[in-house]
């Protein structure tokens, strides 16, 4: 059984949303946000206090999108993995890397910075730097969704949901309203899978049944 740690909303969302979509059996365990500080038994599975922890027999894992590659290649096939004698092979593994290292890096320092700090200590100007930042690298994406559905290979794939967390922690720290119009659609495109409905179901219950409140 895959065990997966998860706080709502944050980027452990990605394997969930995998899992979702590739019909996996998985425990889901939900965790305060942030756990480090308010989970601190967590540290003994994880020492760093960040989720996800993916655990799979002898495997752990803890970076969001090689959860999503190891899921669809270790527990595939799976049309969300594009393969290496695929054409676009290398614009799959570039959103897939892309995801997190150019999109979420700077929406958490606006979530820090505007939301997790306090009072004292927010910054409006880093906030702003920041955001404007996480738009200007989002061209990339509202290119690349003008004439087509998905990111890349034709089909919706792994990149797509490696992403697709980062225009929801967009819309969950308000900058979803600077979406460009080919990103925007595509971000509806996104939230209508069945995949991502029971993802979202999935947590929303999970944290009910297990007495851990949303984050703000």
């Amino acid at each position: 059984m895959i065990t997966l740690y998860h706080c709502h909303a944050a980027r452990s969302f990605r394997p969930l949303w995998m899992l979702e979509e590739m019909g996996l059996a998985y425990e889901l365990k939900m965790l305060p946000f942030p756990p480090r500080v308010l989970a601190r038994e967590y540290l003994a599975l994880n020492p760093l206090g960040t989720i996800p922890l993916m655990i799979d027999g002898e495997t752990r894992m803890t970076e969001s999108s090689g959860i999503c590659h190891y899921l669809g290649t270790r527990h595939g096939p799976t049309a969300l993995i594009v393969g290496e004698g695929e054409a676009a092979y290398g614009a799959f593994l570039n959103w897939m890397y892309f995801s997190d290292a150019t999109l979420t890096f700077p929406q958490t320092l606006v979530l820090r910075y505007t939301q997790l700090e306090p009072e004292e200590r927010r910054n409006p100007q880093v906030a702003t730097d920041y955001a404007k930042w996480f738009l200007g690298r989002l061209r990339a994406v509202e290119a690349a969704t003008a004439k087509a559905e998905t990111l890349c290979a034709d089909r919706f794939t792994a990149a797509d949901i490696v992403i697709g967390y980062a225009l929801r922690l967009a819309e969950n720290i308000g900058l979803a309203r600077d979406f460009g119009p080919n990103v925007a659609a595509y971000w509806q495109r996104l939230q209508a899978r069945d995949g991502y409905i029971r993802a979202v179901a999935a947590e929303t219950l999970a944290g009910e049944q297990q007495k851990v409140a949303r984050r703000v």
